[in-house]
């Protein structure tokens, strides 16, 4: 069992930056592929961003490429997401998840946080 709490969430002004955490329990946190999703008022869940087992992979929801960065610490068992430039569009929840298929889709992922608000205001 994963159990996964994010944190870094906040408002912030449109160009602004924040810097999400999600730290992860237990020892399993290495073999898990880890992603970040995020879901708007009255939208589905969308992928932002994801980054494989041994950070030699990282993938990017393409409205988000060149401004948004996914990082890990295994040390820490905690993965990361800094968001630059940011946009009143990536106003959401954003979901920390991990799982074993390095993926694009919900589906991939098996453990879930429970969210963290950003807000992008103009």
């Amino acid at each position: 069992q994963v159990q996964l709490v994010e944190s870094g969430g906040g408002l912030v002004q449109e160009g602004g930056s924040l810097k999400l955490s999600c730290v992860a329990s237990g020892p399993a946190f290495i073999r898990f592929a880890m992603g970040w999703f995020r879901q708007a008022p009255g939208k589905e869940r969308e992928f932002v961003a994801g980054i494989s087992w041994n950070s030699a992979r990282t993938n990017f929801q393409d409205s988000v490429k060149g401004r948004f960065t996914i990082s890990r610490d295994t040390a820490k068992n905690t993965v990361y997401l800094e968001m630059n430039s940011l946009k009143e569009e990536d106003t959401a929840v954003y979901y920390c998840a991990a799982g074993v298929v390095f993926g694009t889709t919900s589906r991939s992922y098996y453990y879930w946080g429970q969210g963290t608000q950003v807000t992008v205001s103009a």
